[in-house]
Order: structure tokens, then C-alpha cells, then sequence
């Protein structure tokens, strides 16, 4: 998909995941709007209406609420010159579009990108990985976050998790709709059923949505750090990189991790508060995992050359 338009290497798996998973989540989505409408009879309307709604709402506008919620603002050439030369030597390396390029004022060290295509990408870094990596290993960082521009995996990954969030909005929705009030007048309609229906099956949706996401999310971090450090030639940097911010995350406080842990799948390397299901549900593949492929690489580039 990015070979056509970038100079960063396709992936033919990374694709053929992304199309699966778009394939179910999209059956997935119609099956509970569906089951939605057939249990809520007449309020059928208002499912369709707050279902079509958050998810226009999801593909347009979830970039910029992802940026606002994780405290990313946008900086000039003159503001962050590092950061703007890093981004631009990349972008001529990769011959692709130059996106939007901010920082967050955050202590834990990462970066993420967000954006449904190339014209509307924003690539950022905390200050805390500013502070903490040299020049080389911050291009290598930002390698991988624009390999996922130009592989538009985080488009996917948007829309992907959309459906989590649908799921518990239209529970509420349905719960607030007059189901309620409907049980009070007369139990024997089966609106008693539906209060125990409509969660469970929301539940169940949110389950699969989760899963579906997490495995694409875990092979999009092994495909852009392997298209990054082809794209740099150099692993190494990449490598150190993963190292020290995975070694550091350790030290930064628990409170600020767990305000980070909603946004894992954005991130560089995910921030985890805890370790008892950290290794299932991550959604990132395991660090000694992403450094054995980059030693491979460095490997068989050494060969090349």
C-alpha cells in the first residue's frame, strides 16, 4: 500500500490484516446495529442516527480529539527545530508529504501520529522523549510514527477501535431512551429483557472489537519499525531507542502512566501502569520480540553492504 506513494517498503501483511480486520469490524458493526434495531422496536431511528453520526464524527474528527486528549499542540520550524529538521530530513528520505509536527508536554517519553491520510497526518513527540533520546535515535523514532502515515494503518486502527465506543455509547443510549420508564408501565413487553440483552450484547461486541484490534495493533508496530529502519538504514538507532524510552517508563510515576494507557495503541512504545495482563492484552508485541527483528535486519543489512 505505501510502496506506491512513499519510499518506505510495502507490506503485503500488514495489508492483507488491515483489510480482515476492516472486513469484520464492519460486519461486526452491522450485525449490532442490527440486533439494536430489532430489540428496540421503535427507537430504531435513534440508533441509526447516533450510529451514523459517531462514525462520521470518528473518521473525521478523531485525529484532532486524539491530539487534544493527549495534550499534543502544534509547533513551529522556530519553536522546535530539532524536531522540524528531524521530521523533514525523513520526509525527503521517505518522499512524502511533510505532516503537521507537535509536541506534547507530557514526562513520558514517546511520540505518535495520527491522521486518516498523509494530508491530514500530525506526527508528535513528549517532551520527556525529547529530553531523553539523541539526534539519530529520534529519527529513528519518528521513522516508525511516519511509516504508519504512509501505510494509513492509524486510519484503520481509528475506525477499528470505533467500535468499542459505540458499543458502550449506544448501551447508554438505549438504557436512557425510555426502556426503563417502558418496564415500569409493563413488564410482560419483554422490556425487562432487553435491559439484560442490550449490555450483554454490547459487551460481547466491545470483546470482539478489543481482540480484533489488539492483534492488528501488535503486527502494525513489528511492520513500521521494520519499514522505519529500512527506511534510515540504520537499526541500531532504532534499537537504542526502544531500549532506553522501555527502560525509562519504568521510573516515571504510576499516576502519569495510567493517564497515558488509553492511547497505547498510538504510541511508540505503550505505557503500562501494571504487569498481570500487560503481556496478553498489550498493543504492543514484546520488546525483546521488536529487537530481535531489528537485529535481524541490522544483520541482513550488514550483509548487503
Amino acid at each position: 500500500m505505501a510502496g506506491r506513494h512513499t519510499r518506505y517498503v510495502p507490506d503485503r501483511g500488514l495489508t492483507t490484516r488491515m483489510v480482515t480486520t476492516m472486513f469484520f469490524i464492519g460486519l461486526l458493526y452491522v450485525v449490532f446495529v442490527g440486533v439494536l434495531v430489532a430489540l428496540l422496536g421503535k427507537a430504531w431511528p435513534i440508533v441509526l442516527v447516533v450510529a451514523g453520526g459517531m462514525f462520521v464524527a470518528q473518521f473525521w474528527f478523531s485525529d484532532r480529539i486524539a491530539a487534544f486528549s493527549m495534550g499534543a499542540r502544534e509547533v513551529s520550524p522556530q519553536q522546535a527545530p530539532e524536531l522540524h529538521g528531524a521530521v523533514d530530513r525523513l520526509c525527503a528520505l521517505a518522499d512524502m508529504p511533510k505532516p503537521k509536527v507537535a509536541i506534547a508536554d507530557s514526562d513520558v517519553p514517546n511520540a505518535f501520529a495520527t491522521g486518516r491520510n498523509q494530508q491530514n497526518s500530525m506526527v508528535c513527540a513528549t517532551t520527556g522523549l525529547l529530553r531523553r533520546l539523541e539526534t539519530d535515535e529520534l529519527e529513528g523514532v519518528l521513522s516508525h510514527e511516519l511509516s504508519h502515515v504512509a501505510h494509513r494503518d492509524v486510519a484503520v486502527m481509528t475506525i477499528a477501535s470505533f467500535l468499542g465506543v459505540l458499543a458502550g455509547i449506544m448501551t447508554r443510549v438505549a438504557l436512557w431512551g425510555g426502556i426503563g420508564r417502558s418496564v415500569g408501565r409493563n413488564d410482560n413487553n419483554g422490556a425487562g429483557l432487553l435491559l439484560m440483552l442490550i449490555p450483554l450484547v454490547s459487551a460481547l461486541v466491545y470483546v470482539i472489537s478489543f481482540l480484533l484490534t489488539r492483534l492488528l495493533s501488535r503486527y502494525r508496530e513489528l511492520s513500521a519499525d521494520r519499514a522505519g529502519a529500512l527506511l534510515t538504514g540504520r537499526p541500531s538507532t532504532l534499537a537504542s531507542a526502544l531500549t532506553k524510552i522501555s527502560g525509562d517508563m519504568a521510573r516515571i510515576p504510576t499516576r502519569d502512566l495510567r493517564q497515558a494507557e488509553p492511547y497505547n495503541a498510538f504510541f511508540f512504545v505503550p505505557a503500562l501502569s501494571g504487569e498481570s495482563l500487560a503481556g496478553l492484552l498489550s498493543s504492543h508485541p514484546p520488546l525483546q520480540k521488536r529487537l530481535d527483528q531489528l537485529g535481524r535486519i541490522s544483520g541482513q543489512l550488514g550483509q548487503q553492504g
